[in-house]
């Protein structure tokens, strides 16, 4: 079967670079841990941890997931990093101390819901800045924030937003300096100090070294980076960050000399992709090269988000459980039984974590 290595101590190391860093800073921040989908053995190995103890918090966006979380260390501190569904608040408050909310009703079914479990369920309210995503509009936050404040069983503990995950809006100086104005406002309205300002993700973080981010944004919700290392603005290493925390190897099943592009009348592909031979020479046409085909397709990743390791290696083409390289004119060191290893993205990464067909080995 193919593999995904998980390296826990190469997270771990990310966690103190970044946590020594960001505490430099005086920003509290909090590990997104859903690229693991909830994966006990890894995240046994990380969350037992003094470093991630330590954190703010640990979020992550399926409540199965904290429920796992919960249940490996009680002590911890959780978010549920996105606006509740109605039908789940009840889970919610059950393994989230803190959640992300932009609708009243929804915070009122919380209080309801907190007050059954004796507890105070602790929200940030999101703010809409541009990325249209979740978060209330910017000129409706005094009278939600007024409705909200005052339900009994919920603390209301900050304003957050959330820039640069679907259309990729940069969360810039003047989007973060507007979220830290709508805090002194509600502040000042409500005499009611805010502890957290939330002003991003991992995207937020290059803005931080270039010294773009207001004082007052004072806590980070970190996924990507923590786990990949990565510079989300440039596609670079991150303040010398581990890139290499997670390698996919696959075994070759088949390891032949063919040709460069398909023979016969071209459809569309059952799954995959259909062959484009309409700028291929006749010369072209003639050259033949190994390809390798690897046991794993489109049912178990994104093909799109594996780079291999070994750059003489090309993706040549996928189906539903099967991949093609090609690895050149020469078999070179590959054979059939060898591995080919990758470098897998985020993306690349959760699909792999959810698939019952790749083997996960936590190192």
């Amino acid at each position: 079967m193919s593999t995904l290595t998980i390296h826990t101590q190469r997270i771990l190391d990310n966690v103190s670079k970044l946590d020594a860093y960001l505490s430099r800073q005086h920003i509290k921040w909090t590990l997104v841990t859903k690229i693991l989908c909830g994966y006990k053995p890894a995240l046994e190995k990380i969350l037992s941890s003094p470093l991630v103890q330590n954190l703010h918090s640990v979020g992550d966006s399926r409540i199965t997931n904290l429920k796992m979380i919960k249940s490996i260390n009680p002590d911890i501190v959780t978010m549920y990093i996105k606006p509740p569904a109605l039908n789940q608040v009840k889970k919610v408050v059950s393994c989230a101390d803190i959640s992300l909310n932009t609708s009243y009703r929804t915070i009122s079914a919380l209080n309801e819901e907190a007050g059954k479990q004796g507890k105070i369920h602790k929200i940030i309210v999101m703010l809409e800045m541009g990325e249209l995503r979740e978060g209330i509009a910017r000129e409706n936050v005094l009278d939600f924030y007024e409705k909200s404040f005052s339900l009994p069983h919920i603390q209301i503990i900050g304003l957050g937003t959330n820039l640069g995950c679907m259309h990729g809006v940069e969360p810039t100086f003047d989007k973060l300096i507007q979220l830290t104005l709508f805090k002194q406002l509600l502040e000042a309205k409500f005499n009611q100090k805010l502890e957290v300002l939330s002003g991003g993700s991992s995207i937020t973080l290059p803005i931080l070294t270039r010294k773009r981010v207001p004082r007052e944004v004072n806590h980070f919700r970190i996924g990507e980076t923590a786990f990949l290392g990565n510079d989300l603005l440039n596609g670079k290493r991150f303040r010398k960050l581990s890139t290499s925390a997670f390698d996919f190897s696959a075994v070759i099943l088949e390891l032949k000399k063919k040709a460069s592009v398909p023979e016969g009348k071209i459809s569309d592909a059952a799954v995959g992709h259909t062959a484009d031979t309409e700028e291929q020479d006749s010369d072209t046409a003639l050259q033949k090269s190994y390809r390798s085909i690897m046991d794993f397709g489109e049912l178990d990743v994104d093909v799109k988000g594996l780079s291999p390791r070994d750059k003489t290696v090309e993706f040549a083409g996928t189906t539903s459980d099967m991949t093609v390289y090609d690895i050149g004119e020469t078999k070179s060191k590959y054979r059939v039984g060898s591995k080919i290893h990758f470098k897998p993205n985020y993306i690349a990464i959760a699909r792999i974590m959810n698939s019952r067909y790749i083997t996960k080995k936590v190192v």
